[in-house]
């Protein structure tokens, strides 16, 4: 039971970091000028098809590449370039 409660408290802890890294690099994405974000979305559409097809041929859980699709959809949301304000567009 002592490993379980070990194990739990870890995968936390993982989370909780996972989630900081997160919320920095999608701030640091958001004050990007809309070129660079474009830019980026296209190398992040790059990696991640590279990524899932190596996830497809591991030997891995289903969740994480579950996870890993609804995550990838997510951060491109984030990474595209905000559209024009209408008063950009007057």
């Amino acid at each position: 039971m002592k490993n379980l409660q070990e194990a739990t408290e870890k995968i936390c802890e993982l989370k909780g970091s996972l989630l900081v890294l997160d919320t920095l690099l999608m701030s640091l994405i958001q004050i990007l000028p809309p070129e660079v974000r474009a830019a980026a979305r296209l190398r992040f559409e790059v990696n991640a098809e590279v990524a899932r097809t190596v996830l497809l041929h591991a030997s891995i859980s289903e969740h994480t590449i579950g996870a890993f699709d609804v995550e990838a959809v997510r951060a491109l949301a984030i990474v595209a370039p905000p559209l024009p304000s209408a008063e950009g567009r007057m």
